[in-house]
């Protein structure tokens, strides 16, 4: 196993729970929205709104086999990501994909002020959340070597990771 990739709906913690995995784990964080943006240079809502969600995708989609392609890392994919095969496939197999499950009620509690997220700026917010939570988290449980609880503190979901991720290994 080369890297531990997080995945799972948009307020779920990948970001904050990836941070401390990697710290206590011993490998590097990448956030793969941030390096998406870094690469772009811009910001995902610019990109979303200068080129278009399948503009972003495709960069997505590179940031992943790119990704992939190295060791050691722990990464934070986009919300979206795993809802396309083809980013599943570019990890499957030679990395840990591991779902961060929460609840949909605790997500609209932590997104609830967030201006950030694209696909959630509407005035129907929670019902876009709803339908894309119901329609990803199928493909999330899926695409995942491992699920694990996102409800508790970011640093014992990431001890909860390790575990898990040992355990899988001694049993595979």
């Amino acid at each position: 196993m080369d890297n531990i990739v997080l995945c799972g709906f948009m307020g779920c913690g990948k970001t904050t729970v990836g941070r401390n995995l990697a710290r206590k784990s011993g490998r590097k964080f990448i956030d793969m929205d941030s390096y998406i943006e870094e690469k772009a240079g811009m910001k995902v809502s610019e990109i979303f709104e200068k080129y278009g969600e399948s503009h972003f995708r495709d960069l997505e989609h590179e940031a992943c086999l790119e990704l992939a392609d190295t060791k050691g890392l722990v990464i934070a994919s986009g919300g979206g990501a795993f809802t396309f095969q083809r980013n599943i496939d570019a990890f499957k197999g030679k990395d840990k994909i591991v779902l961060l499950d929460v609840p949909l009620d605790i997500i609209k509690q932590r997104l609830k002020n967030d201006t950030t997220r694209p696909l959630l700026q509407r005035p129907d917010k929670e019902d876009a959340m709803r339908e894309l939570y119901e329609k990803r988290l199928p493909i999330y449980l899926a695409a995942a070597d491992i699920t694990v609880s996102g409800k508790n503190t970011p640093l014992k979901t990431a001890y909860a990771i390790i575990r898990a991720v040992e355990a899988d290994e001694k049993n595979n």
